[in-house]
């Protein structure tokens, strides 16, 4: 990667450095009129600035850190140190002028700047597996391998790097090949727990049936969904706001191909586009859900989780979004995006 594929000017828009994230595949970009550096923004300034109310039309600058953490080419010795010290995963190494010479980023120097999660994941895993037949007239959905292991697999293993050691898998549609598979598998950092649900419930539903079980906050989540990001941040965003449930959301961009036109009354143009951008969050499948949300569910009833957080949204309780970018999320709930994931997870995309 070129060096000037991680500037971004001044006046751009969040949502142009957002699909500049995207296609850098880093989370963090550089405000550095002619070489110079001014200001760095990462995606955690993006959602912060989101959050807070910002838009997706106003300019990064509303958004940057205007006062980024670097260091002189002579030091540049002291970049791990540093950014252990500041729980930062880039650095600036910059020449007497001023301009930036480099970028080190922790991934190359073995730095963990992720925070800790440690709470208990709920995996929703005994759905049918419908948008994926055929392949789940054989194999039910948690199972389906995506590169070399279950996309189950994978996401727990995911969550058990920010700590996570006790996995609770809702199954129900072919349960004992899921149940198979965990038990015997050698090397995981988790415990895994499965509670069986004889019908169908729904994604909030199958919930009920852990009544009990749950003593502290959790994350729930669909088995078909990889997300990368730091769910120790999560984790405290939620907590932080004293939310009853924070649905983690992603950005989704789509361009449509075609010229749009609004029609008035007796046939009458009365607006047309050309081929307009639509963008907005869509719900990623995955959550932190404090455990009397559990607890107050009704026995029996059969119900899909957002029906579940719009309950008590309406209710006037505390339910929040944790934005993330469009490329931080793998989803496989579809043969077209299986086939999307496995090319990314192998470099190909």
């Amino acid at each position: 990667m070129k060096l000037d594929e991680l500037f971004i000017q001044e006046d751009s828009t969040i949502l142009e450095a957002m699909k500049r994230l995207d296609v850098t595949g880093q989370r963090i970009l550089f405000i550095a009129p002619e070489g110079k550096l001014k200001a760095v923004l990462t995606d955690g300034d993006v959602r912060k600035c989101l959050l807070r109310g910002g838009k997706l039309t106003d300019p990064v600058s509303q958004a940057a850190n205007y006062a980024p953490k670097f260091l002189p080419a002579a030091d540049r010795g002291r970049a791990k140190s540093v950014m252990e010290q500041y729980s930062i995963d880039a650095l600036p190494i910059l020449n007497r002028d001023g301009s930036i010479l480099d970028i080190v980023f922790g991934t190359g120097l073995d730095v963990d700047t992720r925070k800790k999660a440690e709470i208990p994941v709920v995996m929703m895993a005994g759905g049918l597996g419908t948008r994926l037949y055929p392949y789940t007239k054989i194999l039910p959905k948690p199972l389906i391998p995506v590169a070399e292991h279950p996309i189950s697999e994978m996401i727990l293993d995911r969550f058990s790097e920010y700590g996570c050691q006790d996995a609770y898998m809702i199954v129900n549609y072919k349960k004992n090949m899921i149940k198979s598979y965990f038990d015997d598998l050698e090397g995981k950092k988790y415990q895994t727990h499965f509670v069986e649900e004889n019908e169908f419930m729904g994604t909030g539903g199958g919930l009920c049936l852990m009544k009990g079980m749950l003593h502290n906050t959790f994350f729930f989540t669909n088995c078909d969904t990889l997300l990368d990001v730091d769910y120790g941040d999560v984790l405290e965003y939620h907590r932080s706001h004293n939310n009853v449930v924070t649905m983690i959301c992603a950005y989704k961009h789509f361009q449509v191909p075609y010229g749009v036109v609004e029609m008035g009354e007796n046939g009458t143009i009365l607006a047309q586009q050309e081929k307009p951008e639509l963008n907005f969050l869509t719900n990623t499948g995955v959550y932190v859900v404090e455990p009397r949300v559990v607890e107050e569910l009704e026995d029996g009833q059969k119900i899909g989780f957002p029906d579940v957080i719009e309950k008590y949204r309406l209710a006037g309780e505390q339910v929040g979004v944790y934005p993330i970018n469009e490329s931080s999320w793998m989803d496989m709930g579809q043969l077209e995006e299986l086939e999307k994931m496995r090319r990314k997870l192998e470099g190909k995309v």
